[in-house]
């Protein structure tokens, strides 16, 4: 299964020390190069390590051959619903609500980082996903309140 990342979700899941997650649960990772200097600007949180992680999974992308409902959105956002669309990537790794929103407008099947840490959780990689939220929120990344209730819902940890 390819995804193709955004910025967000990257630095959730660098925040919670598990990017190894998505080699695990996924057989090909890849991000624009908007995501890529999104990911690695001095100062970002995680930037070394990202930038590490990310380094041989940059695919370039013309926004000219697609056509995306854009709606305000950053230039990584965009770049990442054109490559998932000129892979035919299964998933789009992406937690921004506006950006998921345009996203599925635009046919492209979704998964958030929380997503990500609930599939990790079924397929044993995790013992737990709350540990992992709080790491994450810790970073000052912020995860609604109704979001993380109905993630520890499913993960059976409410």
């Amino acid at each position: 299964m390819l995804v193709v990342a955004d910025t967000s979700a990257l630095l959730a899941l660098a925040a919670c020390t598990r990017l190894e997650l998505l080699d695990s649960l996924f057989d090909e990772v890849r991000v624009p190069p908007a995501v890529l200097r999104e990911c690695t600007e001095a100062g970002k949180p995680s930037a070394d390590v990202l930038g590490a992680y990310l380094r041989d999974r940059v695919a370039e992308v013309d926004l000219g051959e697609f056509v995306i409902a854009a709606a305000g959105l950053g230039r990584g956002e965009l770049e990442a619903m054109a490559l998932y669309k000129r892979l035919h990537a299964d998933r789009l790794l992406l937690d921004d609500s506006r950006a998921r929103k345009v996203a599925r407008f635009n046919g492209v099947q979704v998964v958030g980082s929380a997503g990500v840490l609930l599939l990790a959780k079924s397929e044993g990689l995790v013992p737990a996903v709350l540990p992992l939220l709080k790491q994450i929120q810790a970073a000052g990344i912020y995860l609604s309140e109704p979001l993380v209730a109905e993630v520890l819902q499913i993960a059976g940890e409410a």
